[in-house]
């Protein structure tokens, strides 16, 4: 990565300047750990509204605890969480973590380890991987771990400023090395960058109105900016017409 500390920092705020990051849904005063870690597990492969609706199907049977994911048997859980998909998969997952966090002596204790213990302890756990291990370490236990996922990797690729290869450590350490260790600024760049290409740096890009176009080599070889580019391009006003729906 050729990118600089003032370059990246740069990019969040000109991307914090574009969209309600506070309106991401894991938002400390407004999401428990639970709710957190539970959600971190259901969204992966699948999009965050079929993750409210298992969430809600469980509040409504009673089983939005891990004491009481538990003890329910997995097609019993399994049809709870369906809407997220791969029900009975996601349930042995959630089963999974219940138990490392029983034998933990609670999360309290799981949470206050050493990071690399805490890490390594998720990664052991069945159906979490470095995304998911680093989304509960970074929101729930409150770790400055930067998340690399597919939404970062797009929208860094397209500004010229990812490293060669796909992997994970990688591109961890990129950022890492550059960022100071400050989970809430990693959580509102992750929440940013997630937004951004949620709304903007699609798959197929709406480059015209990207609020990077100025510094983005891939999306000056599109079409003229539009309207909202021309705006934003300071990074200086919030467009609320910017947010996506969750």
């Amino acid at each position: 990565m050729s990118a600089s500390l003032d370059a990246l920092l740069d990019i969040y705020r000109r991307l914090e300047a574009a969209y309600d990051i506070d309106r991401w849904h894991w938002r400390d005063e407004y999401t428990g750990w639970l709710e957190i870690c539970l959600g971190a597990i259901l969204v992966q492969h699948t999009a965050w509204a079929n993750v409210e609706r298992a969430l809600a199907r469980l509040r409504n049977a009673g089983a939005f605890s891990l004491q009481a994911i538990a003890g329910l048997p997995n097609e019993e859980l399994a049809e709870l969480v369906r809407p997220a998909g791969m029900p009975l998969q996601k349930a042995r997952r959630l089963k999974a973590f219940a138990a490392l966090v029983e034998q933990s002596g609670g999360t309290e204790r799981l949470f206050s380890l050493p990071a690399d213990e805490l890490r390594a302890l998720l990664l052991a756990t069945h159906g979490i991987g470095r995304e998911t291990a680093d989304a509960i370490m970074l929101y729930a236990a409150r770790r400055p771990v930067f998340i690399i996922d597919a939404y970062s990797v797009r929208l860094f690729r397209r500004l010229g400023l990812g490293p060669e290869g796909n992997r994970y450590e990688t591109w961890q350490r990129c950022f890492q090395a550059r960022l100071a260790p400050d989970p809430e600024l990693y959580r509102r760049y992750h929440a940013a960058i997630v937004l951004h290409c949620k709304t903007t740096c699609r798959v197929r890009p709406r480059c015209p109105d990207c609020v990077l176009l100025g510094i983005c080599p891939t999306g000056q070889q599109q079409p003229g900016p539009g309207p909202l580019a021309k705006e934003l391009g300071t990074g200086n006003v919030r467009a609320e017409r910017l947010i996506p729906s969750r």
